[in-house]
């Protein structure tokens, strides 16, 4: 079969003065293409399964936009899609059925919603689509698609594919993803990572992981590459095992994580030894009691509020980037919130910082909760699950509060001279080289 992979990924912003706003500020405009430049790992997994019996065309959403004409010589067409571009992946299913061209549906979105995409597909995935792609297959080649495919056991990393990345045209991409894990230990109420697919953690085998890197390697000399966990460190010891082994390909890399990685010294001189320039850390907010509840299963984070700067501190003398994560709108945040994150900023000397709206996305616990409150506002406009739109009432706060706070943080945070300040304090503070070479520009 002719099968059509489309990705609809990418940032979307309903916000028309916050889009206005960040096409003037330089990091806020930089952040933006490293979020949109990034392929759907889920697609090309999938077309790691059994290639040779298929042909397989990727498509990511600015293919959808510019191509004068969609292929319509294709046999099957999956979509993958983040909620907030589900309603044009809805219009590009339907275009497909109304030229009778099977569609199956998924990722989070689809399998937390699957009767919605349902009214627009013929088959959806619900879970993890490695467990069930072998039979969506056989039964579209038999013309008979069943409606609902489930991942019924938790998919064994031991089985993994190789994702097909020979698939990406390289040029349009400033990173790969590779994925060692899924799944977290921690619970936060807001999160819709894989948690949403399986409840379990759990890790890819080492040398399945070296595999991936020999396969990004051969269409990509010295690639930049992403750990795509939810949190990459929570077993240290097989990241021990790993990263000696990651030396020799001369990588860079980096992935998101929890602040208890600089507890570990030795971890910290084996991550900058085997190319890791960058870390994302999910600090949530630059004060305690706003985090108290936030994460589910034991507090953690709450717990751990008063070894932020601590933490930042000794993961940077490493030469390793932190890329420090905000959340605003939180339940125990008041308008003050703004400029308090605008000082642990500048304090803690963070290399770079993101900073988003708290999301009520499908299927998570903040979203179940928000609606039991009676405060969504927008309870099914998924185009606005952007983290940068408002779809609740805020607690401590007004809506024109939280959005003209965080407008005029991010004027503070990423005008030119404030992301020139944090870049250079690193550089003369904390920069190593990476690979006995000047190391290169991420965030």
């Amino acid at each position: 079969m002719k099968i059509g992979l489309f990705a609809m990924s990418g940032v979307r912003v309903c916000d028309t003065e916050l889009l206005e706003l960040g096409l003037t500020l330089p990091g806020f405009v930089e952040r933006s293409k490293t979020i949109a430049s990034l392929p759907s790992l889920s697609l090309i997994t999938l077309a790691g399964i059994q290639p040779e019996e298929h042909e397989y065309i990727y498509y990511d959403i600015d293919d959808i936009r510019t191509l004068p004409e969609l292929p319509d010589d294709l046999d099957l067409v999956a979509i993958s899609s983040f909620s907030a571009q589900i309603f044009e992946a809805y219009q590009l299913a339907d275009y497909y059925r109304n030229i009778e061209i099977p569609v199956v549906m998924g990722g989070l979105h689809v399998t937390v919603l699957p009767e919605e995409a349902l009214r627009h597909a013929d088959a959806v995935v619900i879970g993890e689509g490695e467990s069930c792609w072998l039979e969506v297959l056989r039964d579209a080649q038999a013309q008979s698609l069943q409606k609902y495919y489930r991942s019924e056991d938790t998919f064994s990393f031991n089985d993994a594919p190789v994702p097909a990345y020979g698939l990406l045209d390289i040029q349009k991409y400033n990173r790969l993803t590779i994925q060692t894990s899924r799944g977290c230990p921690w619970h936060c109420e807001f999160c819709a990572s894989s948690i949403l697919l399986t409840p379990n953690y759990r890790q890819k085998p080492v040398e399945k992981v070296l595999e991936e890197v020999e396969s990004v390697k051969n269409i990509w000399d010295q690639p930049f590459i992403e750990f795509a966990d939810d949190n990459s460190f929570v077993n240290k010891r097989y990241w021990k095992e790993l990263l000696p082994q990651l030396k020799s390909y001369n990588l860079r890399w980096f992935t998101e994580t929890d602040l208890s990685i600089y507890q570990d010294e030795e971890m910290l001189e084996l991550m900058r030894e085997c190319g890791c320039a960058a870390v994302l850390i999910g600090f949530e907010s630059a004060e305690a009691d706003s985090l108290d509840g936030l994460e589910l299963r034991n507090n953690w984070k709450y717990r751990h509020w008063s070894e932020y700067q601590e933490a930042i501190d000794k993961i940077q003398s490493h030469g390793i980037r932190v890329n420090g994560c905000f959340v605003l709108g939180l339940d125990q945040q008041k308008p003050n919130i703004f400029e308090e994150v605008l000082r642990f900023v500048e304090q803690s000397e963070l290399y770079d910082v993101q900073i988003t709206i708290q999301t009520p996305f499908p299927g998570t616990s903040l979203y179940e909760r928000l609606k039991r409150e009676g405060r969504l506002i927008h309870p099914k406009a998924w185009e606005r699950c952007t983290l940068f739109d408002i779809m609740y009432q805020p607690l401590q706060m007004s809506i024109e509060e939280l959005r003209r706070g965080f407008h005029h943080l991010a004027k503070h945070l990423y005008n030119a001279e404030s992301t020139y300040r944090r870049r250079e304090r690193f550089r003369k503070h904390y920069l190593r080289p990476l690979h006995d070479t000047e190391a290169h520009q991420f965030f």
